[in-house]
């Protein structure tokens, strides 16, 4: 396994720990959760990284692997100063998994339970810090939404955010299509216990409760059960008599209920900087010297598991006469060759089977042993012939250079053998002249060719070889390869509720509302079918990110062979086009046809809005249309 782990902060892998994790050997734990375990290894070049797998349960679940997959393609954009930067993944595999940076410094959680609360100084670099952090990460398209304590690291030279998006590829899925939310409750903002709704505001709630959690050492909402917790967040205000004076402005703000009264991540900056005396500078002196010792100690990092040495390979015992002789010993008698297939003689040591001498190289390969010059032990009982070891070879020996012997082959009724024949090298006597097959052999290629021809005319079209005139007049049906497909079975959903900016997928079996990636430069996901309401303005989009739709007329009667037709295509509806009944096509790009029936919308007094509409959808549809 390595070094032991230090300090406490490295456990030893278990038994039902890997080994090795895409290729990355492991060395020591890091630490567990809800979403899966994280590991210390290293890259090649020796840099420590941490290495995250998923558990099983998610890993089974094809709409996790899905949102996985997008949320790790958008966490390797992510390049900021003040977060774990992706090193690598796989999506794909058994266990999905993530490598990150391995930042040697405790969690924001851990440094507050060991150290209690932080000066107001170290909070201001801190909320600056993540600040700068979720502005990188939103501008990837990325929402937190599981901003936490335990989800910030802190560095000698600032803070660094954690497992952004991942929490959202596990929303939704099997596992949370309960209701249960995925995010931790004493650090969920107001609409994301209520509704699920997230936003980038939500990330903002989530770091005012992060500035206070770091200057008071407790959470604003209190501690207890998850649903009391939850109440109040929702119902009650935070509790902040206890929060320094200069931290009130920002903190206030951004636990706004309303997402919209919440300030940017630049108004949160310009906040920190007014409230601080000093401008603000990360440094290595940013943190206490208590928790700046705990940096250090994670520095000392375990060694990862050694490699085990490769096995050196299994000879299989071989048959004594394949055995090579010394020069004062000789090889068993080989056994009788088959009379049908005379053996090549084997190959004495300096000797080829015409018993020409050959080079040192040439030397029977059994049993194996280091070749001249080379490093290693010589194997027990091996001898290894001087004669045959010297650079240049010597004359061959009087006994085995009679001319009568240097001949490949031997005449037929040879009365007198070799004299080396006792010792196995004798080539045995000639295998009797096989039978000519000519005939039998021309006769079959002949029949192989008419049949040959035969499959050949029966693939042609119809109308190419003979009879096909005969099956063009009698109406004969074409090939299987030229008949069109069936059409794909309609499958109906009813009463679909889609919350405002939520999207669903046509492939999944039912579909199911997702929230859209929403953040910088991002408005409308990459759904099949989108629902999106503008907060700030009240503008409501209906449409697909995916594809293509069109509303139909009155008139135009909703089926598959109407939505194959109309050519009207657009992207995106107002809501207020749409009334109880409306129809739309939606043609997606991958080839899925849908119905979608409006039927209605909450009222709008309601704090989360949602629309209500029927699906039918004919997968794959677009692909029958074109064959």
């Amino acid at each position: 396994m390595g070094s032991a782990p230090s300090a406490g902060f490295f456990q030893p892998l278990k038994a039902d720990d890997p080994a090795v994790v895409g290729g990355y050997r492991l060395a020591a734990v890091l630490g567990a959760g809800g979403m899966g375990k994280v590991y210390l290894s290293y890259t090649p070049g020796g840099r420590p990284i941490a290495i995250k797998v998923i558990r099983p349960e998610f890993s089974e679940d094809p709409e996790f692997r899905r949102r996985f997959q997008q949320e790790v393609r958008s966490a390797e954009r992510v390049q900021g100063l003040y977060t774990a930067p992706v090193i690598d993944s796989d999506t794909e595999g058994a266990q999905p998994w993530l490598a990150t940076a391995y930042v040697p410094g405790p969690s924001l959680a851990h440094a507050v339970a060991r150290h209690g609360a932080l000066p107001v100084r170290s909070v201001l670099l801190l909320t600056v810090g993540v600040a700068e952090a979720l502005h990188v990460i939103h501008g990837a398209g990325i929402v937190h939404r599981d901003l936490k304590p335990a989800n910030v690291l802190l560095a000698s030279d600032g803070p660094r955010v954690i497992d952004f998006g991942i929490a959202r590829a596990a929303d939704s899925t099997a596992l949370t299509s309960t209701g249960v939310s995925v995010g931790t409750p004493a650090f969920m903002a107001p609409e994301q216990a209520s509704a699920g709704t997230v936003t980038p505001a939500t990330d903002v709630f989530a770091l005012g409760q992060i500035a206070a959690f770091t200057a008071i050492g407790a959470s604003v909402f209190g501690d207890g059960p998850s649903h009391a917790v939850l109440y109040r967040i929702v119902h009650e205000d935070p509790d902040l008599s206890a929060l320094p004076e200069e931290l009130r402005p920002v903190v206030t703000r951004c636990l706004s209920r309303d997402p919209a009264d919440r300030p940017t991540l630049t108004e949160v900056i310009e906040l920190c900087n007014a409230a601080s005396e000093a401008p603000l500078r990360q440094g290595e002196d940013w943190l206490p010297q208590a928790v700046a010792g705990s940096i250090t100690e994670r520095l000392q990092l375990p060694a990862p598991a050694p490699t085990p040495p490769p096995q050196p390979p299994t000879v299989a015992p071989t048959a004594p006469a394949a055995q090579a002789p010394t020069p004062t010993e000789v090889s068993p008698q080989s056994p009788a060759p088959a009379p049908s297939a005379p053996p090549a003689p084997a190959a004495a040591p300096g000797f080829t089977p015409t018993g020409v001498a050959a080079a040192p190289t040439q030397a029977a390969p059994a049993p194996r042993a280091p070749a001249p010059g080379a490093q290693g032990t010589v194997p027990p009982g091996y001898r290894t012939p001087p004669p045959y070891a010297q650079p240049s070879y010597p004359q061959p020996q009087p006994q085995y250079n009679q001319p009568s012997y240097t001949q490949p082959t031997y005449a037929p009724g040879h009365s007198t053998p070799p004299p080396f024949h006792t010792q196995g090298f004798a080539p045995g006597p000639p295998a009797p002249p096989r039978p000519r097959r000519t005939g039998l052999i021309v006769i079959g290629t002949v029949a192989a060719a008419v049949v040959g021809l035969v499959v050949l005319g029966s693939l042609l079209p119809d109308g190419t070889g003979k009879g096909g005139g005969d099956k063009a007049s009698g109406g004969g049906s074409s090939s299987g390869s030229s008949q069109q497909r069936p059409d794909p079975q309609p499958v109906s959903y009813q009463g679909i509720e889609m919350p405002q900016n939520h999207q669903l997928m046509f492939a999944d079996n039912p579909p199911r509302p997702a929230e859209e990636p929403t953040g910088a430069g991002v408005l409308y996901g990459h759904g099949d079918l989108f629902y999106y309401r503008d907060t700030l303005f009240g503008d409501e989009k209906f449409g697909t990110a995916n594809g293509k739709l069109v509303l139909l007329n009155n008139s135009e009667k909703g089926s598959l062979e109407t939505c194959r037709s109309v050519t009207r295509f657009t992207e995106k509806l107002g809501l207020d086009q749409l009334t109880d009944g409306s129809q739309v096509c939606v043609l997606s790009k991958a080839g899925h046809i849908t119905l979608a029936t409006f039927r209605s919308r909450s009222g709008a007094k309601d704090e989360t809005r949602f629309i209500t509409v029927d699906l039918t959808v004919w997968r794959n549809a677009d692909d029958a249309a074109k064959k």
